[in-house]
């Protein structure tokens, strides 16, 4: 049985990444809301929990040194997030595990190829594929990779 938990921290994460990628260098406000959906409060104004994990997911990807950010909106979101160098890098770089669906063939242009080899499109591939297995594959991936050696 999955634990659905790892599945959505998995989509989040790929959401993440890839939305602050589009925006780098720029800083930027990232609402909870805009990667996980919508928010149904309970009747004390609490969030519900899977909101509560996605909000979560942004901090955590700040204290492992992905994100930065200047100050927490509540729990809705962060303010003035940005990809911090080891985050850039760590999507600008080649894959070490390419996907199969890989733009591959002759007549491919060498930059067009690199490109799809890169860790963004990658991780953009699977979110657009949206299988759960190949997400969990290609964010695991990403997270297990150890800062780059300066």
């Amino acid at each position: 049985m999955a634990d659905l938990h790892i599945e959505d921290f998995y989509r989040d994460v790929a959401r993440i990444f890839v939305r602050l990628y589009a925006s780098f260098p720029r800083k930027m406000i990232l609402y909870v809301e805009d990667i996980c959906g919508p928010d149904e409060p309970d009747e004390f104004g609490l969030h519900d929990p899977r909101f509560q994990s996605c909000f979560s997911a942004m901090v955590w990807l700040a204290e492992h040194g992905h994100v930065s950010f200047y100050a927490t909106l509540r729990e809705e979101g962060l303010d003035q997030v940005v990809l911090t160098e080891r985050g850039f890098l760590l999507l600008t770089t080649r894959s070490t595990e390419p996907f199969e669906d890989t733009v591959t063939g002759t007549g491919i242009s060498p930059s067009v190829l690199e490109e799809s080899l890169s860790n963004i499109s990658q991780l953009r591939m699977a979110l657009k594929d949206g299988s759960s297995i190949k997400l969990r594959h290609c964010v695991s991936h990403l997270l297990s990779r150890p800062p780059l050696a300066r």
